[in-house]
This record gives structure tokens, C-alpha cells and sequence, in this order.
């Protein structure tokens, strides 16, 4: 008997894929990042061969929903810094794709989840300024482009902003740098049509998960929701990381 396959993924990878993505919108509802930070291991590990297209599609869409619901206390001066070398990363990014394997880009995935896990854990404190906002963004580019996990360098300069500072930048900022990061692919003809009806079958779990961070929201204080984020990242990373590098 053939197994299902849908769009080239197997019923269960398919089934991981959507729960992970669930997992990822519900954290990113609650503090600001956690979409790729969450699902990008977990597809890395499952379906290697939809990344980074999906993720990208996903985090171009999904911010929307955020903005949609709350969109004032934008900071407009630090996105205005951010977003330039974000481009000029996107362009780097799109070469390291082109130029490493799954395996590698999976190597790099884990390590910079696990980096941002660790930083944040220690609450290490970079100060919010035009150079960290610089540094941020082309490193964002580099790494959103060629793993779709580009949010923890602005988001460890946000950290210790007002939580819906925090949602709303990172919503425009993902959405900007996720449509800069699908542009480049896609002149580069790395971009695939099955990848992107995927992504268009995965999106209502990006709904739901927002509609499950406001249910819970109201109910789950920062002080429970920072150390679950950082523990779920964290093995999320290692897993990816022992299987890449095996």
C-alpha cells in the first residue's frame, strides 16, 4: 500500500508540520517572536526539503493577523535602522542557501536558536541604539534568508521593551524582511510552486494559533510564558542539531 503523501510530505510529517506551526503562532501571539524560533527545527528535522520557502510564506503572512489586532506603539526610528541591512543580509542569504545542504543550513538553524536561547536566559542586555539596530538587521537578513529564523537579533534589543512595542515591531519587521527574503529567492529561481501551496494549506493553523494566544493570554503571566519559550526552542535546537549533525 502507498502511503499518502500530500504535496510531497507524508501524512504524519505533515501532521508534525501543522502542530508545530500551531505551537509557534500561539508563542508569537503571546511575547512577539516564536514562530520560526519554534516550527523552523521541528520542519528542518521533518520536511528539510521545504525550507526555508514555507517558513518564509508563513512569516510573511502571519504578522498581518498580530497588526490586524493591535497595531500602535510601532517604532518606526528603530525599524528605520533595521530594515536597510536587513536587505543587504536577504542578499547573503540567498548565496548561502544556494551554496549549503540541508544538513549545514539545519547545523545553523539549531546553533542560532540555542545562542538566543542562552542570551536570553542570562538577560544579557544590548543597549537599543543605531549600531546594535544595524548589526541586528544584516545579521537578521543573513540568517531569515537562508533559515527563516531571522527574528532573535531584534528581538533580544527589544527585549525589555513594553510587550506591545515588542509585538507590533517585530509583526512589521518580520513582515517586511520575510517579503524581502521571498523576493530575492525568487529571482534567484529558488522558490518552489508546491512549497507554496503548502504553505497556503498549513495557514489555518496560524489562525488558530493566534485565536488560541488570546484565550490564554489573559491567563498566563510573562514570568510562566518566558521559561516554557526557552525550554521548547532549546530542545527544539538540540534535537536539530544532533540529527544534522549525524
Amino acid at each position: 500500500m502507498t502511503n499518502l503523501s500530500i504535496l510531497g510530505l507524508s501524512l504524519p510529517a505533515l501532521i508534525t508540520v501543522a502542530l508545530a506551526l500551531l505551537a509557534g503562532a500561539t508563542v508569537q501571539s503571546l511575547v512577539g517572536l516564536g514562530l520560526g524560533l519554534v516550527a523552523a527545527p521541528v520542519i528542518t528535522m521533518v520536511a528539510p526539503e521545504t525550507m526555508p520557502d514555507v517558513m518564509l510564506w508563513l512569516a510573511v503572512t502571519y504578522p498581518v493577523l498580530t497588526l490586524a489586532g493591535e497595531s500602535r506603539d510601532i517604532d518606526w526610528r528603530g525599524l528605520a535602522w533595521a530594515l536597510p541591512p536587513r536587505t543587504v543580509g536577504t542578499v547573503v542569504g540567498v548565496g548561502a542557501v544556494a551554496m549549503f545542504t540541508a544538513s549545514q543550513l539545519g547545523v545553523v538553524v539549531g546553533a542560532m536558536v540555542l545562542v538566543a536561547v542562552l542570551l536570553s536566559w542570562r538577560t544579557v542586555r544590548v543597549p537599543l541604539n543605531p549600531g546594535t539596530l544595524i548589526g541586528a538587521g544584516l545579521i537578521s537578513g543573513i540568517a531569515g534568508t537562508a533559515t527563516s529564523i531571522g527574528g532573535p537579533p531584534l528581538a533580544i534589543l527589544y527585549q525589555h521593551r513594553p510587550p506591545r512595542e515588542i509585538r507590533t515591531t517585530l509583526a512589521v519587521y518580520f513582515m517586511i524582511g520575510a517579503a524581502l527574503s521571498l523576493g530575492a529567492l525568487g529571482l534567484s529561481g529558488q522558490l518552489g510552486r508546491d512549497h507554496f501551496l503548502l504553505a497556503v494549506l498549513l495557514s489555518p493553523c496560524l489562525l488558530l494559533g493566534a485565536l488560541l494566544s488570546r484565550f490564554l493570554r489573559p491567563r498566563v503571566s510573562d514570568r510562566h510564558v518566558r521559561p516554557a519559550v526557552l525550554l521548547v526552542c532549546g530542545g527544539s535546537a538540540l534535537v536539530l542539531l544532533v540529527r544534522s549533525l549525524i
